[in-house]
């Protein structure tokens, strides 16, 4: 046993570089005597068999094999060794006037009420003074709204879709989100919304809205694979599926491998955009470091029917929302889901009264509110403050077109549609809803 011990350690060193020192010893099982090696995480990365050379010679673990690193992962290596982000790399051939950070900078001094120029961005990460040019940084490229963000990173966008049943064979629906990064969340929950169930308990008094999926939950998956994604993997994109059982989200890039997935949920957080992270918490997206996951477990103890699933697969990391056993048909207790308005709401089993007939839209819980504050006219500049929006044709585009086209809103000028005095207010279909509380679903005369 000492002998192999010696020879084992004599291997290890002689063809492996930089040098891997493990530690080797004796345990005994079922009346035999095991000698053990272990070899723990080092930070002189990447680490690759000597005569192969680093190129050639570096082997990464994906699921139950040993596969040669590409080029990309070699560089990520790198720099986990030299503890820089990718995120925070300059691009030296890509010039600040190629770069539109306006409406990030707007969002930042909205949100934090902070000034941010030139020297603020360059305290954030997002520019890097080298000699005697300045450089944007990826972090600067994947926050602008700039053609060269599309050329740097064609994939680092949003693909979502609703699958028929429990494949990839038929899509339901489907929307590629191509934004800013921290303009992303809302469209992807927008779509989510959209394309899940949305059940009311009805009460004596109040009706209590339950979606689905636990939305909470889902956001603060969205918001992880947005900001923990390895953007230095330039051939994916982040995919949002969403199946009769189940609802997933796919990010590229594993976890990294000094954090356990058995970790997770445990208040530990590593980060891997480290430009990036910190911006997002002052935005608001990111609470605290490391609450992610147990948010989501927390928000899921409401849903037991719910099985939350964390797990690598392959070269990405997966976020699953799974449904147990069987889909629920919903009750005479429940409304305004895919199935339709229960009795209690549309008075027959067989259908909506004359009086309530139900169409294809249905509101979100951002077109709602809309319409609840709108019952006074009001400007769009105070619409777009109160949720928080600094883009106005992404607002009118996803918020208030939809409601006009519905009928629920209406302009007080509609004879000049782009007038500086127009304003908006909900219509008497669109008081009538609100009235019954059924954000759920159009409801038309």
């Amino acid at each position: 046993l000492f002998a192999l011990e010696e020879r084992i350690n004599s291997t290890i060193f002689d063809q492996c570089t930089p040098a891997i020192v493990p530690e080797v010893y004796l345990q005994s099982a079922a009346e035999k005597t095991l000698l053990v090696v272990d070899i723990f995480p080092g930070s002189n990365k990447p680490y690759y068999i000597k005569k192969s050379g680093k190129h050639k010679g570096t082997y990464i673990r994906v699921g139950s094999t040993n596969r040669k690193a590409s080029q990309e992962t070699i560089e990520a290596l790198e720099r986990q060794h030299r503890k820089v982000s990718f995120d925070s790399l300059p691009v030296y051939d890509c010039g600040l006037e190629d770069v539109n950070l306006k409406p990030f900078q707007k969002a930042y001094r909205d949100l934090t009420g902070k000034p941010i120029g030139k020297s603020q961005l360059r305290n954030l990460g997002l520019l890097t003074p080298e000699r005697d040019q300045v450089h944007p940084t990826h972090a600067a490229l994947l926050l602008s709204d700039s053609s060269a963000r599309k050329r740097y990173f064609p994939y680092a966008k949003i693909e979502c879709a609703r699958f028929k049943g429990t494949t990839k064979q038929v899509f339901l629906d489907q929307t590629t989100i191509d934004d800013p990064i921290f303009e992303t969340v809302e469209p992807c929950m927008a779509f989510i919304k959209k394309n899940i169930a949305l059940g009311a308990t009805i009460g004596e008094i109040y009706r209590a809205d339950r979606w689905e999926y636990p939305l909470e939950a889902v956001r603060e998956a969205m918001i992880n694979a947005i900001i923990h994604r390895d953007y230095a993997i330039l051939g994916s994109d982040i995919k949002v599926a969403i199946y009769d059982d189940m609802l997933e989200i796919t990010s590229p890039g594993p976890l990294p491998d000094f954090l356990p997935i058995e970790e997770l949920g445990t208040g530990r957080s590593e980060i891997r955009n480290r430009v990036l992270a910190p911006i997002f918490k002052d935005l608001k997206l990111i609470e605290a470091w490391g609450s992610g996951i147990q948010k989501m477990k927390t928000e899921l103890k409401d849903y037991p029917e719910i099985d939350l699933v964390l797990q690598e697969a392959g070269h990405t990391f997966q976020v699953q929302f799974i449904t147990k056993g069987p889909k629920k048909e919903i009750g005479t207790d429940q409304a305004g889901t895919k199935q339709g308005l229960s009795k209690d709401q549309v008075g027959t089993k067989q259908g909506p009264s004359r009086e309530m007939q139900v169409s294809a839209f249905r509101p979100n819980d951002d077109q709602f509110r809309l319409l609840q504050i709108s019952t006074d006219a009001k400007a769009i500049v105070d619409l777009m403050r109160f949720f928080d929006r600094s883009n106005r044709t992404k607002f009118k585009k996803s918020l208030i077109a939809p409601l006009i086209e519905a009928g629920l809103l209406e302009m007080t000028d509609p004879g000049s549609p782009n007038s500086p005095k127009q304003k908006y207010q909900t219509s008497d279909k669109g008081k009538e809803l609100i009235k019954g509380g059924i954000h759920l679903a159009q409801v038309v005369c």
